[in-house]
């Protein structure tokens, strides 16, 4: 158990989870149709949203770093994947297509933080005004007509069942969609050495460069990864929807940060599991559905939200000092 527990994070992981079990039990208690299975199977639906970004924030902030553009990259694959359907491409073409014109702007951002130097938050406000305007400009400033009007109603609705609508084993397909997005970048951090070189440029960059690690190309990486999960949830958006919406992802780079911080990433850069991060989007989902299940106002859900961010950043921060003091 002792070894369990010492693994980097896993502590503030199970923090997260036993937070969600009784936060779940709490509102369950208070509203009983919590407990339903269609209210479960739409929190799963809605949370995977979360986790998606989730992953791809908590990449970029174990590096030490942060991307502001994710939400606007959101919109961006969501009108370019849904202007392209509308004027008939085929869906996995539309899909490749916003694909690459995502991982551009990771690969952007990759090069005005790890090879310019500039401060994330800069860079990545810059990248994020940038990806918004090419929402907006890509079907001339206003949302695109239905998908169905370009691909036909039959394809439409399969792109739409494959990423929203439609279930496998009783469960939407939007979280194995989920599911398999946190698979694989969960083996890739945890498993392979570009996972280590970004807990090692998170923990001490100039550490990590001197051992050999390219801080640059690690950046790089995981502003890749950070835009490809904005990219899926363009799609999942995109179907959701059936259409593309210019407002598409808004705010979403402040959910991914939440949901990682909730689950015990740290924003100073070094620690934290993707495990966390799936509790984090767990309890960010179950915290909105059981107060709007419970009637509480729009306004309260946020100030609640809030509140717990903070005193998860308060906490890692705190465990932080303590641990340099036991050191010294």
């Amino acid at each position: 158990m002792r070894r369990f527990f010492a693994i980097r994070g896993m502590a503030s992981a199970m923090i997260a989870f036993a937070a969600l079990i009784v936060i779940y039990v709490v509102f369950g208690l208070r509203e009983p149709n919590v407990f339903s299975p269609v209210n479960i199977q739409n929190v799963l639906r809605s949370m995977s949203k979360y986790l998606i970004i989730g992953i791809g924030q908590s990449y970029l902030l174990i590096t030490g770093n942060i991307d502001l553009s994710l939400g606007s990259v959101v919109g961006m694959s969501a009108m370019i994947s849904a202007t392209l359907m509308t004027h008939g491409t085929h869906p996995m073409i539309a899909a490749l297509i916003a694909l690459a014109a995502c991982l551009v702007i990771g690969v952007i951002n990759g090069l005005l933080v790890g090879k310019a130097k500039l401060p994330p938050f800069i860079a990545t406000l810059g990248t994020m005004f940038t990806a918004r305007g090419i929402g907006y400009m890509i079907n001339n400033n206003r949302n695109t007509d239905a998908i169905a009007s370009g691909i036909g109603k039959e394809a439409g609705d399969a792109f739409q069942s494959f990423f929203y609508y439609g279930k496998t084993l009783g469960v939407f397909n939007t979280f194995w969609v989920a599911v398999v997005v946190f698979i694989i970048f969960f083996f890739l951090l945890s498993k392979t050495r570009t996972g280590r070189h970004i807990y090692a440029i998170g923990s001490n960059a100039d550490a990590a460069k001197l051992s050999g690690v390219s801080v640059f190309a690690t950046t790089t990486k995981a502003y890749m990864v950070s835009a490809f999960c904005a990219f899926v949830v363009g799609l999942i958006l995109c179907a959701q929807a059936g259409m593309g919406n210019m407002e598409a992802g808004n705010m979403y780079e402040m959910y991914a940060v939440a949901a990682g911080v909730i689950g015990g990433i740290s924003p100073l850069g070094g620690t934290g599991l993707l495990l966390g991060t799936f509790a984090g989007a767990a309890v960010w989902q179950t915290l909105e559905n059981g107060l709007n299940m419970i009637g509480a106002q729009v306004g309260l859900q946020r100030i609640v939200i809030g509140v717990i961010v903070v005193f998860a950043v308060l906490l890692d921060v705190v465990v932080r000092r303590g641990t340099r003091k036991r050191i010294r």
